[in-house]
């Protein structure tokens, strides 16, 4: 039993607050180091629970795409707050009722000796489909023209009322872009999507 054990997404949320986010704030401060700032939980929901792999004092990447592409509150107001350490204060954040998914557009060689300055095209036509967005992660523009210069080049973000129509939408996308010798999974949110 994994995450079918949550009955909603605020449950899964509700869960991670009370057994992840919150004794770890309160241990920060009981050692007098309390935290302000932004920290991201590495998380896996098991059988057994949900465990922590790890925790960063940054955004996760790719996982924040997928959270950002469904807020509907503006990140404007959250952000400042927790830089300020009033973030108590800010109401909560809100999000669309949709689901996200991102595939990461990776260069050949990645992750050990990704090729770079490869030309990549269709990345306009992709982004011009409805309910995606692109995330460049390593491209730049030379003489007009778009090229890879990191192993991640591209998160392909998609949107729809289901995961399946998420994932339709990101490999429409994906398939768009043409970059020499690059590559993705094939089976993000497979698994979800087939029910």
């Amino acid at each position: 039993m994994g995450a079918e054990r949550f009955g909603s997404e605020q449950d899964l949320v509700d869960e991670v607050t009370r057994t992840v986010a919150e004794p770890v704030i309160r241990q920060l401060d009981a050692e007098g180091t309390p935290f302000i700032g932004l920290l991201y939980a590495g998380l896996i929901v098991t059988g057994r629970g949900i465990k922590v792999i790890e925790f960063n004092a940054r955004f996760g990447d790719p996982e924040t795409q997928v959270v950002l592409a469904r807020m509907t509150s503006p990140l404007s107001r959250p952000l400042p707050a927790a830089a300020g350490g009033y973030l108590e204060d800010e109401p909560a954040p809100s999000f669309a009722d949709t689901v996200a998914i991102t595939v990461v557009l990776a260069s050949e060689g990645y992750p050990d000796v990704p090729q770079i300055g490869r030309a990549l095209t269709g990345a306009q036509a992709a982004a011009e489909l409805p309910n995606v967005h692109l995330a460049h992660a390593a491209t730049a523009e030379r003489d007009g023209v778009l090229i890879a210069t990191g192993g991640r080049v591209i998160n392909v973000v998609a949107t729809g009322p289901t995961f399946g129509a998420a994932r339709e939408h990101a490999y429409a996308a994906l398939r768009r872009i043409a970059l020499e010798g690059s590559h993705y999974r094939t089976d993000i949110a497979a698994r979800v999507a087939a029910g």
